[in-house]
């Protein structure tokens, strides 16, 4: 069945928000997608969650990876069976609010781009925002992107007539979403900034973003292995990166 957008979300275990998560979907102002529930093996309740929310909805697809392979390949997985024009990725704890696809459709269509994300606020394990709202720029290069890493993966929004998909096919290392990023950008794209808060980043101590030190190493092997730019130009980039989550975060 075709439809308008397709919402991508890659699940292991994360049956504590699951179903929260998918009611901010349920509850999108825009009608017209469908939602690829992308199972990476769960040991949890998620399969049950996710069964019982697609028997409810005929919107809702849920698909099974055959072992565990990750959020990239599981994203990668929902892109390749999508059947809307639009994608838009969401992690599984993470919150839309109502207005997250409506004013990302309407602001893509206004400026004609392929590449659109949005601000964000910071919330805490119960999904309450904290009223840390991180704001975006207009727009953003490859370039300017290397020392900007607030594209934050709940917010992006892609027009595969002008983004392909090959380009949103997220490669298999660490920060493999900030990694797609900046191969689409690197490829002559521009990513346009919606300044509005349109989502709850929930932060758990749990999850692998909230370990600091291992995000600096992730980033920096991007700058390095990934783009293979000069140790100068790394770590040109990287103060900029720093200087910009920090500030994020206080």
């Amino acid at each position: 069945m075709e439809c308008n957008v397709s919402i991508i979300i890659p699940v292991y275990n994360a049956a504590a928000f699951l179903e929260e998560t998918i009611a901010s979907v349920r509850g999108q102002e825009e009608t017209d997608w469908e939602l690829i529930l992308v199972d990476d093996r769960s040991q949890d309740g998620s399969m049950e969650i996710m069964e019982r929310c697609a028997a409810q909805d005929c919107r809702i697809r849920v698909i099974r990876q055959p072992e565990n392979k990750g959020a990239a390949a599981a994203r990668n997985r929902g892109v390749q069976e999508a059947r809307g024009r639009y994608i838009a990725f969401l992690d599984s704890d993470d919150l839309w609010k109502a207005r997250r696809l409506s004013a990302g459709l309407a602001f893509m269509k206004a400026h004609g781009a392929g590449f659109v994300f949005s601000g964000y606020e910071f919330a805490d394990e119960a999904g309450r925002g904290t009223g840390k709202v991180v704001r975006v720029p207009q727009r953003l290069c490859y370039r300017e992107a290397l020392k900007n890493t607030t594209i934050f993966t709940s917010t992006v929004l892609f027009d595969t007539e002008k983004i392909p998909r090959e380009l949103i096919r997220m490669p298999l290392v660490k920060s493999e979403d900030t990694a797609t990023w900046w191969n689409i950008l690197r490829n002559g794209h521009t990513a346009y900034g919606l300044d509005e808060n349109l989502v709850l980043y929930r932060r758990s101590t749990n999850t692998l973003s909230s370990n600091k030190i291992e995000a600096i190493r992730r980033i920096w092997n991007l700058y390095r292995r990934v783009e293979k730019l000069s140790l100068p130009y790394s770590m040109y980039n990287f103060v900029f990166y720093a200087a910009r989550a920090v500030l994020r975060r206080v």
